[in-house]
């Protein structure tokens, strides 16, 4: 079995992640699951969204929210680093003319929780790309999300390029996977505590 995010980040030194070949791209799927999701999913997961790098929008065309560390440990204590698919919503905590209407609805989101390799991070993260234009940030706001199943790996890559490739597929991959009726009960609404 291979070692939780946890695991991962508290070792001294990160192990190399593999790098991304165009045969593994090639070998992608565009659905991942099963046709509900599977232990150890749905993951909830909520927090203040934090300022991260600022490379999602700026350097990959993919802006993204970061939840806050103490977040991350429903998911980092049961899942590897990697790329995730699933839904989340943002919640304004004060109010805020620009996150009304359409921007409070829950919408598909992928996830990458890891270290970021390409840009050789330290730390573990949890980066959340919601696939809806919201036309500003929402620094300070409380965002939940609920993670339905894995993507693929955290890789390295040797060009910028690359990686957006990936990432648009990954984008591709979560609407298709998301796209069946188990997955599709969470698109209304995200649930504070998931009932066992």
């Amino acid at each position: 079995m291979s070692k939780t995010a946890d695991q991962l980040a508290s070792q001294p030194a990160r192990p190399p992640a593999p790098l991304q070949t165009e045969s593994f791209r090639n070998s992608r799927t565009e659905i991942v699951g099963g046709d509900t999701p599977e232990p150890p999913f749905p993951i909830i997961m909520s927090g203040v969204v934090q300022k991260g790098f600022g490379r999602g929008g700026k350097d990959l065309g993919c802006p993204t929210a970061n939840l806050p560390d103490e977040s991350l440990l429903p998911m980092s204590s049961v899942t590897s680093t990697g790329v995730y698919f699933g839904y989340a919503q943002v919640l304004p905590k004060t109010e805020n003319k620009a996150l009304l209407g359409e921007h409070l609805k829950v919408w598909p989101m992928v996830m990458s929780m890891g270290f970021n390799p390409f840009y050789s991070n330290k730390e573990l993260s949890a980066e959340v790309h919601i696939m809806h234009d919201y036309g500003t940030d929402f620094y300070g706001h409380e965002m939940k999300v609920v993670v339905l199943g894995y993507i693929r790996p955290e890789l390295d890559y040797t060009s910028r390029e690359a990686l957006i490739l990936d990432i648009d597929m990954d984008k591709r991959v979560a609407i298709r996977s998301l796209d069946r009726p188990a997955y599709e009960k969470y698109s209304t609404a995200i649930p504070d505590v998931l009932n066992a």
